[in-house]
């Protein structure tokens, strides 16, 4: 009895040893962001998602344990030869993701070297029908046309490429220089005609700034003259008006006004003699009884001629006195003689 008890909780031992082998593999837990395929008997048959999946032990088998999230591949560095016959590095990377898990697993060997071969070729289609400043400027262009081309090439492999950016682009070290001098010279040349631009326009404000300033100057000659020709307009306008009003108070017979213009103009006269700046000598009666006797005797002048046209009854006055240039008394001339001139002796 014993015996059969041994062999029977063997049995049992062995039974339960079964079913928990049974359950470790029929039971798969995926993690989240994976897909595994499984197989029965060799041949695709499902896809498991992430979670807690069964499958049929002995029977069905796991085939690929696929990355469903986004990853990153490195593309090698290599030489290309752009459409000017210029040798260049160029490298990049490669953003792509899993799509379907089958297509990824059966329909490519080797999804990762496949993608960066295929994006190598790529490269040195894209980069060697440009020219190389076409190249080095156009980085966006490049990028958007192999995005294109590996998606596309992809896309039958359950690949989605999301992203190919190229990283560097070395060109050799003597076209880099050559490039360093041409970029140099194209600067100088710039700064030299913007300088050239920069003379050329201060020339011509300078060339405006002086036909400014002989615009006003001229018409501040312009303005200057017109104001003196308006002053002597006035001046000969107040001395018409004198010479009226000393004309009409000689004709009215007074004395005292002839006086005074005649007296005016012979201060005048030896004012402006006397401020000459020629070294002169003069002789003339410049001591005041002088000039108050030649005063007077141009009144007496002016009064014989008035009263030459007034009443023959009315008895003559004296001549006076006339000064003589040396400063003697001039005798009054008798009443047959004609009158004397001022400066007569």
């Amino acid at each position: 009895m014993p015996e059969l008890l041994t062999g029977f909780s063997v049995f049992v031992i062995a039974i339960v040893v079964l079913a928990v082998i049974l359950v470790l593999m029929g039971v798969k837990s995926i993690p989240q962001g994976r897909e595994w395929t499984v197989e029965r008997f060799g041949r695709y048959t499902t896809t498991l998602r992430p979670g807690l999946r069964l499958i049929v032990p002995f029977i069905d088998r796991i085939g690929a344990k696929l990355n469903m999230m986004e990853q990153v591949l490195d593309v090698p560095s290599q030489e290309v030869i752009t459409k000017d016959n210029a040798m260049v590095t160029a490298d990049g990377v490669i953003f792509y993701q899993i799509l379907d898990a089958a297509k990824a697993a059966y329909e490519v060997a080797n999804l990762e070297i496949a993608t960066v071969n295929l994006t190598m070729t790529n490269i040195r289609s894209v980069l060697g029908s440009m020219d190389l400043d076409e190249l080095l400027s156009n980085r966006e262009t490049i990028n958007a046309q192999l995005l294109r081309v590996v998606d596309e090439a992809t896309n039958p492999w359950g690949v989605k490429v999301t992203r190919i950016e190229i990283r560097d682009i070395q060109p050799p070290r003597d076209l880099v220089d050559s490039m360093a001098r041409q970029m140099k010279a194209e600067r100088e040349r710039r700064a030299t005609i913007l300088e050239a631009e920069g003379d050329r326009q201060a020339e011509i404000l300078r060339a405006e700034g002086l036909k400014q300033a002989a615009i006003l100057e001229a018409e501040g000659r312009r303005e200057a003259a017109f104001r003196d020709a308006e002053a002597r307009e006035r001046e000969a306008e107040a001395e018409g008006k004198a010479t009226e009003m000393v004309s009409n108070a000689i004709a009215s017979g007074n004395i005292q006004a002839i006086n005074y213009f005649v007296a005016n103009k012979y201060v005048e006269a030896l004012q402006a003699m006397a401020s000459a700046p020629n070294q002169k000598t003069l002789i003339l009666p410049i001591e005041a009884t002088g000039v108050i006797g030649a005063l007077a005797g141009v009144a007496e002048i002016a009064q014989s001629s008035f009263g030459r046209g007034q009443e023959g009854s009315a008895p003559q006055a004296a001549a006076p006195v006339m000064p003589r240039p040396g400063g003697a008394a001039t005798p009054p001339a008798s009443p047959s003689s004609p009158p004397r001139g001022p400066w007569e002796v």
